[in-house]
């Protein structure tokens, strides 16, 4: 069994659809698992109508726009599959039907209830068109088997739930040959079935879940990128492909902020020794990148990435005590409970600094915190990460730019910039 990944940049579209049936087409005799995220922009349209639905305001033009869209592709490449249509015209009712209603569950479990549709959608066009180009598959609904904690918009995974749901609902409809499902990615369901979101690019992540819960003899991410790396390719002009790299140091890029792989898609590979492949979808002939545990290769280049619209957050206790475990406690329990990663942190004896994403969360926290502690931030930073590094590698990247602060080790330098001002 092999588990195929298909991103929502190799669906966006028709054209992206019957491409996934070319790509599955190469291999002919292999038994895949095949997890497909929502198209294209889907996940950021269905956002949108989330934050309308709970302020209150219209949603039927946003949701026709997006019903429009699904129903015209599938008409493209199914144009006369009945039951297909069915499916899909069933699930835009369902939305309508919800939008109908007030919100009666908290912010974050409304929005698992609308964003977990996209995948939904793009698996039964994708299923569908298989089908008619004589790719036999079966559908299958990610929340009959991934099981999860109710930790809404980030839900944990419960491995031993899994293991059973696989028994009863994935292992039956392994009997033909060869095997070939189609399911989503990103999506799970709590054991009193409410459905959850593993975190936003969460499918890469879904794909490593069913790897590990099938044995599976390998993972491939087929991307609109040759594979991995060295740095992002749209920021460096001159970046180099990371042919063959450790667990370890994919986990460590990703952590970091690497964007093309989850942060949590490698822990339950490694753990099985499932190799992890990074292929392009637009050039099947391009080696791409491997993933395994081999680590000889790591340190052969720097690898570099920016994390911009960071906030670089100082708290300093009101009475100038010392930072001490008591309120280092306190402190991450506020960044837990409101579902802030910390991306990097610092203390001193009177002040502890971090770093984190720019988002609405963050700005509440800071409030939330001001109530205790003196909180001072910078905004409009940038979170520079570089692995394997060299000074003059360092002093390129930071030149020009403020350093306000700075962490080393043996292999990582961080550094938190902001642009100087002119003048």
């Amino acid at each position: 069994m092999k588990v195929f990944k298909f991103g929502g940049a190799s669906v966006k579209d028709a054209t992206g659809v019957r491409n996934v049936a070319k790509v599955i087409s190469r291999f002919p005799d292999d038994d895949l698992l095949i997890v497909v995220s929502a198209m294209g922009k889907t996940t950021n349209a269905l956002e949108a109508l989330v934050w309308d639905w709970l302020a209150g305001r219209p949603t039927d033009d946003r949701l026709s726009r997006l019903a429009g869209f699904h129903l015209s592709v599938l008409k493209e490449v199914v144009p006369e599959d009945r039951a297909a249509f069915d499916d899909l015209a069933g699930c835009i009712e369902e939305l309508e039907q919800l939008f109908s209603r007030a919100p009666t569950v908290s912010e974050d479990q409304a929005y698992d209830q609308v964003v977990s549709f996209g995948e939904v959608m793009s698996t039964l066009i994708v299923s569908a068109h298989l089908r008619s180009v004589l790719l036999s598959n079966e559908w299958m609904d990610a929340r009959t088997v991934v099981r999860t904690d109710g930790l809404h918009r980030a839900a944990r995974v419960d491995w031993e739930a899994c293991e059973r749901t696989v028994a009863e609902r994935l292992r039956p409809l392994m009997a033909k040959n060869p095997i070939r499902i189609v399911t989503q990615g990103f999506i799970g369901c709590t054991a009193d079935g409410r459905t959850t979101t593993l975190g936003r690019e969460g499918s890469d992540f879904s794909a490593a879940i069913f790897a590990y819960l099938l044995d599976a003899e390998s993972v491939t991410i087929w991307k609109d990128v040759p594979g991995m790396f060295n740095a992002d390719p749209k920021l460096f002009p001159d970046t180099k492909l990371l042919a063959h790299i450790s667990y370890r140091e994919a986990i460590e890029l990703s952590y970091f902020g690497a964007s093309v792989i989850h942060p949590r898609t490698l822990q339950p590979l490694q753990r099985k020794h499932i190799p992890l492949y990074v292929r392009s979808f637009a050039d099947l002939d391009a080696p791409g990148s491997t993933i395994d545990a081999r680590s000889e290769n790591d340190s052969l280049l720097p690898s570099f990435i920016i994390k911009p619209q960071q906030l670089l957050i100082s708290i300093t206790p009101r009475d100038l005590s010392f930072i001490v475990e008591e309120n280092l406690s306190g402190i991450f329990a506020l960044f837990a409970q409101r579902n802030v990663r910390i991306d990097l942190m610092q203390n001193s004896a009177l002040a502890f600094s971090v770093v984190v994403d720019d988002t609405p969360r963050s700005r509440q926290l800071i409030e939330e915190l001001s109530a205790g502690y003196e909180v001072r931030y910078n905004d409009g930073c940038e979170l520079l990460t570089v692995r394997h590094y060299d000074e003059p590698t360092l002093a390129r990247l930071t030149g020009g730019k403020e350093i306000l602060l700075e962490q080393r080790s043996r292999t990582t330098a961080r550094f938190v910039l902001k642009q100087q001002a002119e003048g």
